[in-house]
């Protein structure tokens, strides 16, 4: 991986970039526009947005405007929870691109599973917005569909009905919240993790292994991080309003981690998990 243009290939064949710019919390405005225009300049080429993040106009506007040709980048956006179910995953995914203004997406994702009540009828709604993703990726619309936040236990009834698996499963993933049951099983089956909140919210900067492995390959800690969920085989979604964070948070191929560091980042304690759990999920 030279840049961070490179990336993984999914299960379909398709290429997602190893490190995309996240937009979460960035609202919809002009300034939105300028980050993702800047690190489309620095090298960015997968742009992460969702319905929720209520940005979705402004992540469209700097796509279209940003001088590439619209085939040079890769643009995800997400189901969110109250849309789930077959009509309405197809009617909020065509209320998407109109929002974005594009043709179609690189990846479509179900946001969070449902999870709650009995385990038939979450396992149901699972399944029937499942299968809308899989008519819409049929249909040409979308060029990988997968999911977010979905554990072994939600994946395993999803993928006993579904005719195409998810490609890829996006979920919180950093030094100190591995989730390793969850990432083990999608790597044994093909899909791809990508990891969102990989700085830990932040919480992972100044912690002191991190800050001691960062000095010895005269990075920052935020580098060590992000290169940590590479060498984990995993893309990641760091998200800078800083332009010299995002020159750095690109900047991570000239040093790799050795393996005594994998492990003791691997063994950190619980840190900077967000506190999300896929099973209790109410918003």
């Amino acid at each position: 991986m030279p840049t961070i243009a490179s990336g993984f290939k999914l299960s379909n064949g398709v290429r997602i970039p190893c490190i995309g710019f996240g937009t979460w919390q960035i609202p919809d405005d002009d300034e939105l526009v300028a980050h993702i225009r800047d690190a489309i300049e620095i090298g960015y080429r997968h742009i992460d947005t969702a319905h929720i993040y209520g940005n979705e106009r402004g992540v469209g506007r700097a796509v279209r405007t940003c001088g590439l040709p619209r085939e040079k980048l890769f643009v995800t956006s997400k189901l969110w929870n109250t849309d789930r179910g077959y009509d309405g995953t197809i009617a909020a995914f065509n209320r998407t691109l109109e929002t974005l203004g594009l043709d179609y997406l690189d990846l479509y994702l179900i946001h969070w599973p449902a999870a709650r009540g009995e385990p038939m009828t979450w396992q149901s709604i699972n399944s029937g917005t499942w299968r809308a993703m899989e008519d819409l990726y049929k249909s040409g619309c979308v060029r990988a569909i997968g999911v977010s936040n979905f554990l072994v236990h939600h994946l395993v009834p999803l993928l006993a009905r579904a005719t195409i698996a998810p490609m890829v499963n996006q979920i919180e993933f950093h030094p100190g919240y591995m989730q390793r049951p969850t990432v083990e099983f999608c790597m044994k089956r093909g899909i791809q993790i990508e990891a969102w909140s990989p700085l830990g919210r932040g919480a992972l900067i100044a912690h002191p292994v991190l800050k001691e492995i960062a000095a010895a390959h005269g990075v920052t800690s935020a580098q060590a991080a992000l290169r940590w969920c590479l060498q984990h085989g995993a893309a990641a979604l760091p998200k800078s309003l800083n332009h010299e964070r995002r020159v750095q948070n690109a900047d991570l191929f000239g040093f790799s981690l050795t393996e005594e560091e994998m492990q003791r980042l691997d063994n950190l304690p619980q840190t900077g998990f967000s506190g999300l759990d896929p099973d209790h999920v109410t918003f």
